[in-house]
């Protein structure tokens, strides 16, 4: 649907979509305006959001001086506490194995280790004892300087049974900031989310109301002008939720909140990085009905969810009340291993959560895909597992319990 398309270099991310110089020379090159940096590669990146604004072009997210305090987690959390949003217990940037150590034994084992900067599981493990810390220290310092070319490291509290609950917040230039419902993302593998829905189930009122209000608060600190998501770990032993990132861009899992609000949040994005107002005020945010959001990996759930590049063959999605699809396949689409494995987003949307889960059931047994492995028949089963229908699924569930049951399933039916 674009009106142009510029090859800006080889299939290597960091010799193209990571190539700041090579984004912005297409974007002069065509006489463009602005930038949309979407939710991954330099979405995050203070330098490239610095550059376009240097070069004249509107980087349409936050501005830089955000990006670069809330994409260093250190920098976030401390914004956090002066804002009366709750922490978790954590260090300082640990430069040696001894000062993680001497941070653990003051937190108190399991921790975690995570990267300053980026995410996506990226850099980021959970270690019980010394010895653990001190063999995965070394493993989180170069993943995280491999994916963000940031080092630094810090530990951190660890909730065992913890939910991943975030809210969507958006600002304009103006000073108004609202918030537009949260999301429940607890169903992850590896730190990286599976599926989305929204609005969170299970989750009490009272809290609800307090995870929307710290975000807002958090959101009102930084002035923020564009959209972003705070995120929150949720203690589900003791109702206590803590401020874990801010992630200064639209997120994946976005169409969620769009479905349940009826608000377009990247034609928001778009308005507010041209000067103008939002386009409706807290008052006007009305959730209603369900919506979830599964991503379809080229990966095989039975191999350890590694990634299965491939060309794809036959390429039919679904379709139906309630259904949206977002993905760039058609037959004859190539997944490289260059890139990440998600080819798609299979939303669902209902008057309630039971409606959203049939019918988001019902789309992925109708997606039909042939070329590649994906992860489709991994995301019904959960769907389906009652921990998820329950509303009680943990950020740990799959890589502790679900994973294995789902394979003990396919080797049941074979």
């Amino acid at each position: 649907m674009a009106d142009r398309a510029i090859c800006i270099g080889p299939a290597a991310a960091s010799a193209s979509y990571l190539n700041a110089d090579a984004v912005l020379a297409a974007a002069l090159g065509t006489g463009c305006d602005a930038i949309h940096p979407g939710y991954g590669f330099l979405s995050e990146n203070p330098d490239f959001a610095r550059r376009c604004v240097e070069e004249g072009l509107v980087f349409i997210g936050p501005r830089p001086a955000i990006v670069a305090g809330t994409g260093d987690k250190a920098q976030a959390r401390e914004i956090a506490r002066e804002a009366g949003v709750p922490v978790l217990s954590g260090s300082d940037i640990t430069a040696s194995p001894d000062e993680a150590i001497a941070a653990a034994a003051t937190i108190g084992y399991p921790v975690l280790i995570k990267a300053v900067a980026g995410g996506g599981g990226r850099g980021m493990s959970v270690v019980a004892d010394d010895f653990e810390l001190r063999r995965r220290l070394p493993i989180a310092i170069a993943e995280a300087t491999a994916a963000f070319g940031d080092g630094r490291i810090y530990v951190e509290r660890f909730i065992g049974r913890a939910r991943h609950i975030e809210v969507q917040v958006i600002g304009d230039k103006h000073g108004s900031v609202v918030h537009v419902g949260e999301r429940d993302c607890s169903a992850q593998r590896r730190h990286q989310k599976v599926i989305e829905e929204s609005p969170a189930p299970a989750l009490p009122a009272r809290t609800r109301a307090e995870i929307h209000a710290a975000a807002v608060r958090f959101a009102q600190a930084i002035d923020l002008d564009s959209a972003g998501t705070v995120e929150f770990v949720y203690d589900t032993d003791t109702d206590v939720f803590a401020f874990l990132e801010f992630n200064a861009r639209i997120q994946v899992e976005h169409p969620v909140s769009e479905l349940v609000s009826g608000i377009d949040l990247v034609a928001e994005q778009i308005r507010v990085a041209a000067g103008l107002p939002l386009s409706f005020g807290q008052d006007d945010v009305r959730v209603a009905g369900h919506a979830v959001e599964a991503r379809v990996m080229a990966e095989s759930p039975e191999r350890g969810f590694i990634p299965m590049p491939g060309t794809v063959r036959t390429w039919a999605p679904p379709s139906g009340i309630g259904i949206r699809v977002d993905s760039h396949c058609r037959a004859g689409t190539v997944i490289s291993p260059y890139y990440d494995s998600m080819i798609a987003k299979v939303i669902a949307y209902g008057p309630t959560r039971d409606t959203a889960l049939s019918r988001l059931d019902a789309a992925l047994a109708e997606l039909h895909v042939d070329g590649v492995t994906t992860t489709v028949d991994f995301s019904r089963f959960l769907l389906n597992a009652s921990i998820f229908r329950d509303g009680l699924m943990t950020t740990r569930w799959i890589d502790q319990t679900g994973a294995d049951e789902f394979r003990a399933t396919r080797e049941e039916t074979r």
